[in-house]
């Protein structure tokens, strides 16, 4: 009873809002809101982050085709070890925040036949966050030195 009291005392706007909400339909993008992504072990690799532009979702292995992350086997430096795990982990903590969703590229695999793919977590991707936390590049065609 309390519930329909409260529901009742909204406005038409948001009685229509909450209305819209319940009957959406689920989104057929990818998403990882079901699934918890950790740190790929050596086990089998399913739904894991392998470095801070790899990861794995769903038993494929994707690359974010937009940046590149500083190398983490092996690092050239010591810079570039922690900037790195930095990368990795915030990766991690993005994948883990809600949906995830893909757009493909002009290739569809690169030479190690991972799945090349723009990521996206609401609406922006997330190379673009990386990039603007400063744990990566823009992807310019070849890897850089993150050690200078």
């Amino acid at each position: 009873m309390r519930l329909f009291t409260a529901i009742a005392s909204l406005s038409p706007l948001a009685i229509g809002v909450l209305a819209s909400v319940a009957s959406a339909q689920p989104s057929t993008s990818a998403s990882s809101a079901s699934e918890a992504f950790s740190i790929c072990g050596n086990g089998q690799r399913i739904t894991c982050v392998v470095d801070g532009d790899t990861f794995w979702f769903r038993g494929e292995k994707i690359r974010i085709a937009d940046i590149d992350t500083p190398e983490l086997s092996p690092p050239r430096c010591e810079g570039q070890r922690e900037r790195g795990l930095a990368a990795k982990q915030r990766l991690l903590d993005i994948l883990n925040s809600g949906p995830i969703s893909f757009k493909t590229t002009a290739r569809d695999e690169d030479r190690f036949g991972r799945k090349l793919r723009i990521v996206y977590r609401d609406r922006r991707s997330v190379g673009d966050i990386l990039v603007a936390e400063g744990l990566a590049r823009k992807w310019e065609g070849s890897r850089r030195n993150w050690c200078e």
